[in-house]
């Protein structure tokens, strides 16, 4: 049998805080994929090595774990204001989909960069600190990039280090404006704390929570944890998954994240599901012992249906909104009471997330939330692609 020669796309592999993706300029993608949603998402597939029911991803640039399973297109803003679009797509790994129903706050630090090598920012300075402007496309919000220039280039390299990445880059602050509407919901079930009823597990306490991402936040002890948990705790429990997965689908019904269960078997970036509890002593992944003092709560978080490493961008948002809210589950396992920022630790150390809110009345407004991470490109080039992908 006769067989055609892979194609090449141009791409750039780049780390974003504590994700990988392949980043992707929507010109340079094939002509025929542009306006073709189905032939984009069976490109983005095979170039990240999926569906693959090895769940090893062997034969693409995805790394088989959900914090490197994506792929990014960036193009030229088509909305006011606006240096940037970007859409985020999530792979899953062992099944044929592409949720593209929400956003990676970690490779939005990428996005910055990304947008300025290609020529997508005008009137960058050779020097001091450019603002990208990005429209985030999937959910519809904006985020500013804060991204140092040095000689007329990105500067990269720098000494800020974040905890689940080995080695230190320059600091990248990203600013989510009103990553919640005034006219959505902050709480969707219009509680700080509800009752939610888990079929066949239990009823637990929960806040729920749309800033940055959808999230359904537990307390760690009502589910049989300290908090202070590592991946290979939760991830080699099937059960433990699997339940986890029920409660997540449970809150996203009461939400109207979702219409029916079985909504979840296409959307499984949305929404998160996390687990709180006060601070504590605890040994990290990479085996550092971290002091109760260094910070203000823990949180563990599931991307994909699988403990995150660290914490995802996105959820850092949902936490730092929520600790920052008096009477939630976050709020209350930081402590309590009014604040601003908090730090929380996770399975690679901790991080400092911040809010800025306004009240009237009862209801809050989400201004902004920000962070710090970090990026560079590991790889610029060119993709292959076998002939027959799409």
């Amino acid at each position: 049998m006769a067989y055609k020669p892979q194609f090449k796309v141009k791409a750039t592999y780049m780390r974003g805080g504590t994700s990988k993706g392949t980043f992707f300029n929507i010109a340079d993608l094939p002509e025929e994929t542009k306006n073709d949603p189905a032939k984009r998402d069976k490109l983005l597939q095979r170039i990240v090595g999926s569906p693959d029911l090895y769940k090893k991803q062997i034969d693409g640039m995805g790394g088989a774990t959900s914090s490197t399973s994506k792929a990014i297109l960036v193009g030229k803003s088509e909305v006011p204001g606006h240096d940037v679009d970007y859409y985020f797509c999530q792979v899953a790994i062992d099944k044929d989909f592409v949720d593209m129903s929400g956003n990676c706050g970690n490779l939005s630090s990428a996005v910055g960069p990304f947008a300025i090598k290609e020529g997508l920012v005008d009137n960058v300075p050779d020097n001091g600190v450019c603002c990208v402007r990005i429209w985030q496309a999937n959910i519809k919000k904006t985020i500013l990039c804060y991204v140092t220039m040095e000689d007329g280039m990105v500067k990269e390299m720098g000494d800020y280090e974040i905890d689940g990445v080995a080695f230190p880059a320059e600091e990248i602050v990203l600013e989510f404006v009103e990553p919640v509407d005034p006219s959505e919901e902050l709480f969707p079930t219009g509680n700080l704390v509800d009752d939610l009823e888990v079929p066949g597990v239990g009823t637990f306490k929960a806040t729920m929570i749309t800033a940055g991402i959808p999230t359904v936040f537990v307390n760690a002890d009502e589910i049989g944890y300290k908090g202070c948990e590592l991946q290979g705790d939760i991830n080699s429990d099937t059960e433990a998954l699997e339940r986890f997965e029920k409660i997540r689908i449970a809150g996203a019904l009461k939400m109207g994240v979702m219409k029916s269960p079985e909504d979840a078997q296409t959307q499984q970036h949305t929404p998160k599901i996390a687990f709180v509890s006060p601070a504590q002593d605890f040994i990290t992944s990479s085996g550092k012992a971290m002091k109760a003092t260094e910070m203000d709560l823990h949180v563990r978080a599931l991307s994909m249906q699988q403990l995150h490493h660290a914490m995802m961008g996105t959820a850092s948002v949902a936490i730092g909104v929520a600790a920052c809210i008096p009477g939630t589950l976050v709020n209350i396992a930081a402590g309590g009471g009014e604040k601003d920022s908090v730090t929380f630790g996770h399975p690679s150390g901790a991080i400092k997330v911040g809010a800025t809110l306004s009240k009237n009345g009862d209801n809050y407004t989400v201004e902004k939330a920000s962070m710090s991470r970090s990026a560079r490109i590991i790889m610029d080039g060119y993709v292959f692609v076998p002939a027959d992908t799409y």
